[in-house]
Parts: C-alpha cells; sequence; structure tokens
C-alpha cells in the first residue's frame, strides 16, 4: 500500500469533504494544497448529464480563456507557399505542407495544435489513425480549418482551447498555471463554465452540470458548486 507524505495528508486535510466550493473558494484553496516544486497545470472536470453516444447530445466547443493556459502552445501550420510567411507571422512553430505530412506518416506528432485550410483538408484524411487519438486533426468547428490561418494561429497561442465531452460524459480541460493568481484562475474557470452552459444539447434532459472539480497536477480535486452562477 502506498504511504501517503506529509504534503499530501496535509493538503487532504485542507480539503472538506462533502464541500461544495465556489468557483472563487475553489481557485483559492487549489493554490494552498499544490505542493510541487515545478508549475502545475490546473484542470477543471465537468460531468454532464448527456449520452455522448447520441449525436444530438454531443458537446464541443472552443473557448478563448482571458488570462490564457500558461502553456506555451506548439502550433503547426499545414499551408500552401502562399500562406507560409502569414502562418510564421502569427507565431507558428512549424509551418509547411508536404515535409510534415511525411513526418505525421511515420509518427511525429510532437505538437499540440495543427491549423491548415480547406483545400488541405483531403491530405489529412489518410492520416487520421495517428491524428485522432491524440485530439490532433484539425476541426472547423474549433476553427482549426480556415483560410484565416494567421488569425487560428494567433488565437491558439493567447489560450484558445478547444473541448470535447469523453464517452463516460465528462470534459476535461485546462485553465491554467498553479502560478496563476486565484483570480486569474476563476475568470479562466468562469469562461470555460459559462461556454459549457451556453452549448447545453435541447436533447439533454435534467440536470446539465452534475459536478465540477478541479484540480493541480498531483493535488487533491475541489468539489465546486455546479449552481456557479
Amino acid at each position: 500500500m502506498a504511504r501517503i507524505t506529509k504534503k499530501r495528508k496535509e493538503a487532504l486535510a485542507k480539503v472538506e469533504k462533502n464541500k461544495l466550493y465556489s468557483i472563487e473558494e475553489a481557485s483559492a484553496l487549489l493554490k494552498e494544497i499544490t505542493y510541487t516544486k515545478f508549475d502545475a497545470s490546473v484542470d477543471l472536470a465537468v460531468r454532464l448529464g448527456v449520452d455522448p453516444r447520441k449525436a444530438n447530445q454531443m458537446v464541443r466547443g472552443v473557448v478563448s480563456l482571458p488570462h490564457g493556459t500558461g502553456k506555451d502552445m506548439k502550433v503547426l501550420a499545414l499551408v500552401t507557399p502562399d500562406k507560409e510567411e502569414e502562418a510564421k507571422a502569427a507565431g507558428a512553430d512549424y509551418v509547411g505542407l508536404d515535409e510534415y505530412l511525411e513526418k505525421i506518416k511515420g509518427g511525429w506528432t510532437d505538437v499540440d495544435v495543427i491549423v491548415t485550410m480547406p483545400a488541405i483538408m483531403g491530405k489529412l484524411g489518410p492520416l487520421g489513425r495517428v491524428l485522432g487519438p491524440r485530439g490532433l486533426m484539425p476541426n472547423p468547428k474549433t476553427g482549426t480549418v480556415t483560410m484565416d490561418v494567421a488569425k487560428a494561429v494567433s488565437e491558439v497561442k493567447a489560450g484558445k482551447i478547444d473541448f470535447k465531452v469523453d464517452k463516460t460524459g465528462i470534459v476535461h480541460a485546462p485553465i491554467g498555471k498553479a502560478s496563476f493568481t486565484a483570480d486569474k484562475l476563476k475568470d479562466n474557470a468562469m469562461e470555460l463554465l459559462t461556454t459549457l452552459n451556453k452549448l447545453k444539447p435541447t436533447a439533454a434532459k435534467g440536470v446539465y452540470m452534475k459536478s465540477i472539480f478541479m484540480s493541480s497536477t498531483m493535488s487533491p480535486s475541489i468539489a465546486v458548486d455546479p449552481k456557479f452562477n
């Protein structure tokens, strides 16, 4: 049986069992119970009252976090030569086409987001087995398939993230880093939750937001009141 460390015990002692915290309270408490020596990621896990197996209850979207994610997102822009300078100027880490398609075929996926153009999607189809499981396949719904490549790259770099409910009905999304102030974590969490509320499928019945938990890497999770607004 694994031994609970002293700091883990201290963190657990600060989280009241069966209490539903406000977003403001949870954001402040999270900073108190995060003891990692590195800048831990902060995430929200939101359990929704939907059946993801039904197309009319799928929840997927994008949100621009007001304070970003705190992570330097690596962006690959798969574009035609006339769009290369535009993508580079916007901050894309990798820019090109055929050479990167070949690298991906070989298993290379060392990026966080891929931005491309509608005309190129046909070439990405055969790479679905590589990109799909990693969540890297560009999608018009998330703004990563567009003619305005510069805007798409800039938004990702500024903190735009996409999210999708998993097969168990849970949305997992990053909302920042432990080094963020409590107010910044609160703002980012509110932006994500407000966006999720707007995306409630009309076919979803009963309670939509069933539970919300906030946690950082290796910290205990904090239960947030689903009636957050």
